[in-house]
């Protein structure tokens, strides 16, 4: 749910037509901020020497970088050390006159060098690695998915009267409101994981994190499988909900740490992903383990799923960002070259130390507080863009979406006017049409990625929005003309439409929009608001079910609207540029944009930042 520690590191090029494409793995080109204090002076930052080098940090481990100076100080910013490695491309001697972009030098037909890793796509290793630490967030689906199915045996006992064998209940009856509480409290634990897992993997690593975390899966797990009363569930649920919580923030981050900049569009989805294919399996054993006393085993099935991460992760490297942070350099070197199996890492090894030899020689300079960049009281004005970081973040939960994924077979069983014996009678129409609306919703993020980059984040939110209203619209049409097949369908399409857009580009917003020295404190805000805001939708849905029956869905109808509204309205595009032209463009208090921003229009030049 956040990228606290992402780089936003990428350079690029003109391509034949025009566009902006990433070409390799530098410092993206960010504002210094620093607060803004009228008639306080401004601190001055420190330039590189001139004769600096990129492997006098490296005891010789990383090839010498070519000398640069630096240009004097201007406007409080400084110089990119990525200037070390843009003397190199963009020096004459390698430059096309024509299209100022590289000739070709040992590689493609772009100029591109096929061993070198910071051109690299997704590689196998890099692959296999990404899927081992995903498998949190497939554990994440499952913990959010398991309750779904089973959720009438559970609390209403539709399999049977309460019976006890060996110490243990059948069922534990409750009331809806409980249910949603129970099931609320999955979120609530999520947003006190996500409090602390940024803080913690800062000191001891996300891989040692990820490691531990498996406890709260395995603890969660084992509470809510053995569970004889509603506190017990409850507990464990919010147990779970903290190692979901973890996971959803370190995930992303390893992965964004990890990634090539050609394989980051697609790791950046990858974590969203992973947690609509947990759902999906969660949903498929769920059709074999839902009667009574199964549904036990089923959320018992958790704690497996973390052991076998934790055997696994022990053969996946360390961040090596993390580890050259802690100046572990030959450790971070080696663990790089563990992710780009067969290709030559020195280059990109030498710009990840330039990346963080400029941070630490800024280190001096305190960061803007959270108050001050939400106030506008920084050297460059946030306040538009933490805006749109943040409703994203909100709008990703109040479309109801989670409420299909919680609820939807006790909605499809009330829609289909069940009996009680056709309840009981495993899988029933529900659970079967609930298992296709998991399903949907795994493909629907895979054909969200591969059009995100193509058609561009403002015009995918503007569609998928709308389309999600409409869906809404028509799933209360079908409830209230008494038409199951309608609404069925209809919960399909709003799904399959949501998942392609507006449900994973939230995630993306925080590192495509903010500088790096506001990424942690805005990304921790944002993993806040979304969680709450999860844990309201879950509670409140069943009451909103009692309250409205047919019209249950009419306030989602206005949120996706709303939602439509911001994209077409607020929200910026990032597609294909980096965050400094983004925060040149959108500056300022929150505004009124255009498809092409008045900013855009005026050129304004990117900002050299660390």
């Amino acid at each position: 749910m956040t990228a606290d520690l992402a780089d936003n590191v990428e350079t690029t090029q003109e391509t034949d037509d025009g566009a902006s494409t990433s070409i390799g793995l530098a410092i993206a080109d960010e504002p210094v901020l620093l607060p803004s204090t009228p008639g306080q002076p401004v601190p001055s930052l420190p330039t590189r020497p001139a004769n600096y080098s990129a492997s006098d940090n490296t005891a010789g481990s990383v090839p010498s970088s070519t000398s640069t100076s630096t240009r004097p100080i201007d406007n409080h910013y400084i110089d990119s050390p990525a200037s070390n490695r843009n003397s190199r491309i963009n020096s004459s001697s390698n430059l096309d006159s024509k299209k100022d972009k590289p000739a070709i030098l040992e590689g493609d037909e772009k100029g591109i060098s096929r061993t070198d890793s910071r051109y690299s796509r997704l590689n196998r290793s890099l692959l296999l690695c990404a899927i081992a630490v995903a498998l949190s967030s497939i554990n994440y689906g499952w913990v959010i998915g398991s309750v779904n199915i089973p959720a009438l045996v559970i609390e209403e006992c539709s399999d049977g009267p309460e019976t006890w064998t060996s110490g243990f209940p059948s069922c534990i009856p409750m009331s809806s409101i409980m249910w949603g509480l129970v099931v609320g409290l999955t979120p609530l634990g999520a947003w006190a994981g996500s409090m602390f897992s940024g803080v913690v993997a800062d000191r001891f690593g996300r891989k040692r994190i990820l490691i531990v975390n498996n406890a709260f899966f395995v603890a969660g797990a084992l509470l809510s499988s053995t569970s004889t009363s509603i506190v017990q569930l409850g507990v464990g649920r919010f147990v779970s909900g903290i190692g979901c919580g973890v996971a959803s923030n370190l995930v992303s981050t390893y992965n964004s740490e990890a990634a090539t900049v050609r394989s980051r569009g697609f790791l950046g989805g990858f974590q969203q992903l992973m947690i609509l294919v947990g759902l999906f399996l969660s949903q498929v054993v769920s059709i074999g383990l839902s009667a009574a006393p199964l549904w036990r085993v089923l959320f018992s099935i958790s704690a497996g799923l973390a052991i076998f991460q934790t055997l696994v992760l022990f053969f996946v490297p360390e961040s090596p960002k993390f580890l050259a942070k802690k100046g572990r350099m030959e450790e971070s070197q080696a663990a790089l070259q563990r992710l780009r199996t067969g290709l030559d890492i020195s280059l990109e090894f030498e710009d990840l130390v330039a990346v963080l030899d400029t941070r630490a020689a800024n280190a001096a300079i305190l960061p803007p507080t959270l108050w001050q960049v939400l106030t506008g009281k920084t050297e460059v004005d946030l306040r538009h863009l933490v805006f749109c970081v943040l409703f994203l973040m909100m709008s990703q939960q109040w479309s109801g979406a989670k409420g299909v994924m919680f609820y939807s077979t006790e909605i499809l069983s009330s829609t289909f006017h069940l009996t009680t014996s056709e309840k009981q009678h495993i899988p029933s129409i529900a659970q079967l049409l609930t298992l296709g609306i998991g399903a949907i919703g795994a493909v629907a993020v895979i054909i969200g990625m591969n059009i995100l980059d193509k058609a561009g984040r403002r015009t995918v939110l503007i569609v998928s929005s709308l389309s999600t209203s409409i869906c809404a619209a028509l799933i209360v049409v079908g409830s209230k003309l008494d038409l199951g097949p309608l609404v069925a369908t209809a919960m399909y399409l709003f799904n399959l439409v949501f998942q392609s857009g507006a449900g994973f580009i939230p995630y993306l917003s925080a590192s495509e929009l903010l500088p790096y020295s506001v990424l942690g404190s805005i990304s921790g805000l944002a993993a806040s608001v979304n969680c709450l805001t999860l844990f309201i939708v879950s509670f409140t849905f069943p009451i909103l079910d009692k309250a409205l029956g047919s019209y249950l869905f009419t306030p989602f109808i206005a949120t996706n609207f709303i939602t439509f509204l911001f994209g077409v309205f607020l929200m910026p595009e990032a597609k294909g540029k980096p965050v400094s032209q983004v925060v040149a463009e959108y500056q300022g208090p929150i505004h009124l944009v255009s498809a092409v921003s008045p900013r855009c229009r005026k050129k304004t030049p990117p900002l050299p930042v660390v």
